[in-house]
């Protein structure tokens, strides 16, 4: 271990070895590390410091354990999103837009609007919205993915198969167009990392101490009409959001300047 570390918490020097070792390659992508007996002798520390330094690269999405097989090197690619060419997609190719997760509705129908919901859609909380939630997994493992939800206004899509707990043909906002009439030509994304509530946790099979990223997306018509709020919530450690643009080569005053 590195003398600048010697100050540092033991668990914390364990981590900062192993979290070294695997950048450097001496354990490589899907690849086991040794016991944690291995590495209470090899690095002269109590096997729970050694299980602590441990369950920090888990957190920090390095190292995966495995129950009743070991604790591995991560070696995966994590989802993308891309949102500014999302829709365009979607129209072209008439698909749902997450097309390479499996999906499935737990709960379709009318039910009171969530507090944090309600707000941006700027209604009261406890309105009777359409409510789609759904779980996303990985096609090959069946590992959960993602947890969403869309949240639609009543006289936008009530009473159609939108309130039906079946997977649409398609993007659910071209089913939305078709329904409404309208045409979704604003967006706008709220991101946001946190703690897990307990049933995000259980439902995404995350271990203790890692963090998700929840996005909340809106979507307006061209009068400014609400069509459709979604959100999505991903463990942390498999996601990576893409944001591509144009930089603005001349002065212009923001309707929203950034704070950060």
């Amino acid at each position: 271990m590195t003398e600048s570390a010697a100050g540092a918490p033991k668990y914390q020097r364990v981590a900062s070895a192993l979290r070294r070792a695997i950048q450097e390659g001496t354990y490589g992508p899907g690849q086991k590390l040794p016991t944690e007996d291995r590495l209470a002798t090899e690095y002269r520390m109590s096997v729970p410091t050694i299980r602590q330094g441990l369950s920090v690269l888990v957190a920090e999405g390095l190292i995966d354990r495995q129950h009743g097989k070991g604790t591995f090197v991560k070696d995966e690619h994590p989802n993308t999103r891309r949102s500014r060419n999302r829709y365009g997609r979607a129209r072209h190719d008439a698909k749902l837009l997450t097309r390479d997760l499996q999906h499935s509705i737990t709960f379709a129908g009318r039910a009171p609007v969530p507090t944090h919901i309600a707000k941006v859609m700027g209604i009261e909380p406890g309105t009777e919205v359409i409510i789609r939630r759904r779980l996303l997994r990985d096609r090959e493992t069946g590992r959960p993915e993602e947890l969403g939800a869309s949240y639609i206004p009543v006289e936008v899509a009530g009473g159609t198969y939108v309130e039906e707990p079946q997977v649409v043909p398609k993007a659910l906002f071209l089913c939305i167009e078709e329904i409404s009439g309208k045409r979704y030509v604003q967006a706008q994304d709220l991101w946001r990392a946190r703690v897990p509530t307990g049933d995000e946790a259980t439902a995404l099979e995350m271990p203790a101490g890692m963090p998700v990223m929840h996005v909340v997306h809106t979507a307006r018509a061209d009068d400014d009409q609400i069509l459709e709020v979604s959100e999505s919530v991903w463990p942390a450690d498999r996601i990576v959001i893409v944001d591509e643009y144009a930089i603005e080569q001349e002065a212009n005053e923001p309707d929203a300047p950034s704070t950060v």
